[in-house]
């Protein structure tokens, strides 16, 4: 299936995880795809697993300077944009009594000042009718209501509201803005021990009406749906990919 031929499409977050299953699923179906992350040997491994017409750019989305320096790299080898996945995101374990300012910085640095200059820095590249997705948080997932977590929830809730502003924003050029908010999917979480990790997903399993985990994959098709004509009058909107757990 080729619904995105001869379209670019760029991917922030893009070595590994649900950034690098999106990216590999707009490749397969005949799509351009730029990729930018901040370790440049597992952006190069992506960029070779990913395959042909793939462009790495290794780059921090809380530097702005790496932002313009990525669509400055985009529109010299790829062209104007279609599909933005604003996927990059950091999560850190900060108690309330305990966070510092520079907790609090470092988190909202990549996922809320990352994401918004990464879609502002995006419009005079992309062509109207674009669509803009954002990676978010199912309202199911633990993080809501783990203690140690409230930086980072904020961080999403945060752009949850802009996805709204945004979609708002850029519809007269119809620029379609949206959030797809996954639950437990399956991928490795460095804050975490292996085995604390393996054991919390085994009873996030359990719990799920699917009795499995979201796989990237899972993830991925959403995106993909999100950025196609299919979803012609879909904006502003949040969709849950958690296997029905919310």
């Amino acid at each position: 299936m080729d619904r995105f031929h001869g379209h670019v499409v760029v991917v922030t977050g893009g070595s590994s995880g649900i950034g690098l299953a999106t990216a590999r699923r707009f490749a397969r179906e005949g799509a351009s795809v730029a990729i930018t992350g901040r370790d440049e040997h597992r952006l190069a491994h992506a960029a070779t697993e990913i395959g042909d017409n793939v462009l790495a750019v290794a780059g921090d989305v809380a530097d702005v300077a790496d932002i313009d320096r990525l669509f400055a790299a985009v529109a010299k080898a790829l062209g104007r944009i279609d599909v933005l996945f604003v996927n990059a995101g950091l999560k850190r374990l900060h108690a309330l009594h305990d966070a510092s300012v520079e907790h609090f910085n470092e988190v909202f640095d990549v996922n809320v000042k990352g994401a918004f200059f990464t879609v502002q820095k995006a419009i005079p590249h992309l062509n109207d009718g674009a669509s803009v997705v954002l990676c978010g948080l199912a309202p199911v997932d633990p993080a809501w209501r783990r203690p140690g977590t409230g930086i980072y929830t904020a961080s999403k809730a945060a752009m949850k509201a802009f996805t709204r502003t945004a979609a708002a924003e850029l519809a007269h050029r119809q620029i379609r803005v949206n959030t797809v908010s996954p639950g437990p999917i399956n991928v490795p979480a460095a804050h975490l021990p292996p085995e604390q990790m393996a054991e919390r997903m085994r009873r996030m399993a359990a719990l799920s009406p699917l009795k499995r985990l979201g796989e990237p994959e899972d993830v991925a098709g959403v995106v993909a749906f999100l950025a196609s004509r299919d979803a012609a009058y879909i904006t502003g909107q949040e969709i849950t990919v958690d296997g029905g757990m919310s």
